[in-house]
């Protein structure tokens, strides 16, 4: 309950303060969000860390697709018909 009363306050000041300050203080965020986003070391920050999470999922790929292709045959067994054509009771 705490939790939520703490949620509304914050953002009852969040609202309170942004319509205070006005589209001209939004455009003063934005501006210096862009350029430090925009900086070459953050750029390459940020391809480092693609980079890295690709080597990671290429890495893994085989693993996930083994699993999933091993539950699905599971899965297929389980809803295999019987030969008086109802399914199985397994389900």
């Amino acid at each position: 309950m705490a939790g939520r009363i703490f949620f509304v306050a914050g953002a009852a000041v969040g609202y309170v303060l942004g319509a205070r300050a006005g589209r001209r203080r939004y455009d003063q965020i934005k501006s210096a969000a862009d350029r430090v986003w925009n900086d070459r070391n953050v750029q390459k920050g940020v391809n480092e860390v693609v980079g890295t999470v690709q080597g990671f999922v290429k890495e893994k790929a085989p693993e996930v697709q083994d699993a999933v292709v091993g539950q699905a045959k599971k899965v297929a067994a389980k809803v295999k018909r019987t030969d008086d054509g109802e399914p199985s009771p397994s389900i």
